[in-house]
């Protein structure tokens, strides 16, 4: 008997996963970090749930738990993959989970100078970028440019993404950011971004890239809640990219993302080699990432052969964030984002047959209204 187990916080993220699983026959278990704010655990998909307050407690109850040698473990957050990734050597002979095949290989990738330098590798371009330890300034810099902490799973790691558009501010940047190295990449005002989600095998040789998204609006320091799904046609690219995920040895599912500028020229930012926010997208086109990468870990399908045209594309949308960026401010009114949210056929936190996430999270949003109010 094997168990599917979903190590994660209180996210949509993870709620994707326990849905992909649970709409096609698999209840998984969940291994889920606590926070006042329930999500994640408010599915309906769930067989069983172990409330821990950290990663490590995670890790004690995969340790002391589940008997078996080829229980799945599927991750949606930098820390937990990096942290499983540091004990592989531990956990492969109970476990099948994200991977490169060594201890710390992961790890290693996740370092976005040496992610950079293998997309280089297979002529995939990217915008300059220098690697500088703090305080530093690179004779032949050329603003604006972005900073951005070297390794995703510092605490908010988010908040060392500054725009700097001169020295000065540059300096100014330097004063906050907590990461003793820093990238700083070539700043361009971008057209818009290019999401693809996917899953790799038998070491990286056996690679879907199932869908591809990009943005229904553009936000200047993240990603857009709103999107529109289809599938990658960018042959050449999707060549380049599996040769890549070869190279590393990745098996897993994965995120990659590209920037896209004016003259749509493709710019590859970065690899997520984890379950990432859009997954769940997939699994609404008809190929649901988690069982398509377990079932080709165990060698009962080929990924790669699991590809499905999605035609006409659709939408999806992630219905708090999306109502906060443009109803409350003005951007449309009311009547038409809830046109808009009617005909996205992908919503995040709306389940049509796992209602209470999003009850959860309505509910929690009206105590602190109501807690704000009382003071």
């Amino acid at each position: 008997m094997r168990n599917y187990i979903i190590f994660g916080f209180e996210h949509y993220n993870p709620l994707g996963l326990v849905r992909s699983l649970g709409e096609n026959g698999i209840n998984p278990i969940g291994i889920i970090i606590r926070n006042p704010r329930k999500i994640t655990s408010k599915s309906k998909f769930l067989d069983k749930i172990y409330f821990v307050n950290s990663i490590k407690e995670g890790y004690d109850i995969l340790k002391n738990n589940f008997d078996g040698c080829q229980n799945f473990i599927f991750s949606s957050d930098d820390q937990i993959a990096n942290f499983l990734d540091a004990h592989y050597d531990e956990l492969k002979k109970k476990y099948v989970f994200f991977n490169a095949g060594k201890q710390g290989a992961l790890d290693d990738y996740q370092n976005k100078y040496n992610i950079l330098k293998m997309a280089e590798r297979h002529g995939i371009p990217y915008l300059k970028t220098w690697t500088v330890k703090k305080g530093e300034i690179p004779t032949d810099i050329q603003y604006p440019i972005i900073t951005k902490a070297i390794i995703s799973t510092l605490d908010n790691w988010k908040d060392d993404m500054i725009i700097c558009r001169s020295e000065t501010e540059l300096r100014e940047a330097y004063k906050v950011i907590r990461s003793d190295t820093i990238l700083l990449q070539k700043y361009i005002v971008k057209k818009n971004e290019l999401c693809m989600e996917g899953c790799s095998v038998k070491h990286g040789t056996d690679v879907l890239i199932s869908i591809a998204a990009q943005y229904n609006y553009q936000l200047e320091d993240s990603y857009s809640p709103y999107m529109q799904v289809s599938n990658l046609k960018n042959k050449e690219l999707k060549i380049k990219l599996k040769k890549m995920l070869e190279d590393i040895e990745y098996e897993g599912i994965f995120e990659i993302e590209f920037l896209v500028d004016n003259d749509d020229s493709l710019y590859f930012l970065e690899i997520n080699f984890r379950n990432s926010t859009w997954s769940y997208a997939s699994t609404i086109a008809g190929m649901p990432l988690p069982v398509l990468w377990s079932k080709g870990m165990i060698g009962e399908l080929k990924v790669s052969e699991c590809e499905k045209k999605i035609n006409p594309p659709f939408d999806a949308i992630v219905e708090f964030d999306d109502y906060r960026n443009r109803v409350k401010t003005g951007m449309i009114s009311k009547r038409q984002w809830f046109k808009e949210l009617k005909n996205a056929k992908c919503k995040y936190y709306i389940g049509k047959n796992d209602i209470k996430p999003f009850v959860s999270v309505c509910i929690h949003k009206a105590k602190k209204v109501l807690h704000i109010v009382k003071e």
